[in-house]
């Protein structure tokens, strides 16, 4: 059978998720709408209403208010402009000295911020993929002046839920900032509980079934503002982002955000009930398979493992020949697969996390991609086996 006729399941939800039809609706509806939303006319008007009904969701989404949210091209360009000295807060008197970097944030987070080398800091990880407290208290106290701190909402590789509240309330005790990356975190649990506490988070339209090229940075107080924004011109977004407005995407974005807010409760309960099944499945089926972040609180669309002896990009080219797309990691390396550094500061063995894949779903999953996936991987882990001798 020709590739191109396998049947496919996707379950790569934490790279990126199919367009929900209500945000490709929104999108091909709005690409119709002639005007430039900064026209004061009445096709500009038009454009303008669109842009502005997603940010009201986008910021009913995050229970913040609607001045807060600044629309972007997505995670990345909102990380380089959110992580940056010049955050200007009514309690601060200067600039922000000194960034803290969570050992295992994302690459856009790691190498997008404005911070010079010898002004950043690791904050390491405990074993269970969690941010170390003790250790961020230790980083507080070590430096002078204020702090920011980036740390995500949940880790897109093993799915592990950070401390938000809680590292957030020690960052502010210290006069500091907090900026979370939200990426994983709609349609799949409740966002803003999950970012208690944080300053600014940043979410990524096609991560929750809105469309490519879409994001916001999201301000949760009134009173904070960015002063050095990158992209600078005409003045749009309240000055924090120059440009014309992406209307198009940015309405596929805030259909996205209603449908995530609407069913955030439900999702995270269905979602949890197929990831607990597949993980039961895989235990079955390779007894000697290690789970990555079991023991922490984790989301409930993600199952992170490998099993021992088998590489990852082996077992991905049999899963994706069987038509079953899962992946290693974090889809931002290229296509390669490459050392997880996420598992690394979980203090994972090398030989262990070269092994590792993720499997992640979404607002499309069903139980029958639990099945496929199970038997799909039962015959390539067979056939792997079978060729290195083993029973």
């Amino acid at each position: 059978m020709a590739f191109a006729e396998i049947s496919r399941v996707y379950l790569d939800y934490n790279a990126t998720a199919p367009l929900r039809p209500e945000a490709r609706s929104a999108t091909l509806e709005a690409l119709d709408v002639l005007g430039n939303p900064s026209s004061i006319h009445a096709e500009g008007r038009r454009a303008r209403a669109i842009v502005e009904e997603a940010r009201r969701a986008v910021a009913a989404l995050a229970g913040v208010e609607p001045r807060g949210v600044v629309f972007v091209s997505g995670g990345t360009e909102a990380a380089n402009l959110a992580l940056t000295p010049a955050i200007q807060a009514p309690e601060r008197k200067g600039p922000l000295t000194r960034l803290i970097l969570s050992a295992g944030e994302h690459p856009c987070v790691l190498r997008g911020h404005r911070f010079a080398p010898e002004a950043t800091a690791i904050a390491p990880l405990q074993a269970d993929g969690r941010l170390d407290l003790d250790a961020l208290v230790e980083l507080l106290a070590r430096g002078e002046g204020g702090p920011l701190l980036a740390l995500q909402g949940a880790n897109n590789e093993t799915g592990v839920l950070q401390p938000v509240a809680e590292a957030a309330a020690l960052v502010h005790a210290a006069g500091g900032i907090v900026v979370c990356d939200a990426v994983q975190l709609p349609g799949r649990i409740d966002l803003a509980a999950a970012t208690s506490g944080a300053d600014f988070l940043f979410l990524s339209a096609h991560k929750f079934g809105g469309p490519k090229g879409a994001g916001a940075l999201i301000a949760t107080r009134s009173d904070l503002s960015i002063a050095a924004p990158l992209l600078r011109g005409g003045g749009q977004e309240r000055g924090a982002r120059a440009g014309t407005e992406n209307v198009a995407a940015i309405a596929g974005l805030g259909a996205a955000a209603r449908l995530a807010a609407a069913e955030a409760a439900t999702e995270a309960t269905r979602l949890a009930a197929l990831r607990d099944r597949l993980a039961q499945a895989v235990r079955e089926t390779a007894p000697e398979a290690v789970v990555f972040g079991a023991s922490a609180p984790r989301l409930p669309n993600t199952l992170a493992f490998a099993a021992p002896g088998v590489a990852a990009a082996t077992l991905l080219i049999a899963l994706d020949l069987s038509g079953v797309a899962v992946s290693s990691g974090s889809a931002c390396s290229s296509g390669k697969v490459t050392p997880s550094h996420v598992l690394a500061a979980m203090g994972i063995e090398p030989e262990l996390a070269a092994g590792a894949i993720r499997v992640s779903f979404g607002w499309a999953s069903r139980d029958e991609d639990v099945d496929r996936f199970v038997v799909a991987f039962g015959e390539a882990l067979a056939g792997l086996r079978r060729r290195r001798g083993v029973a």
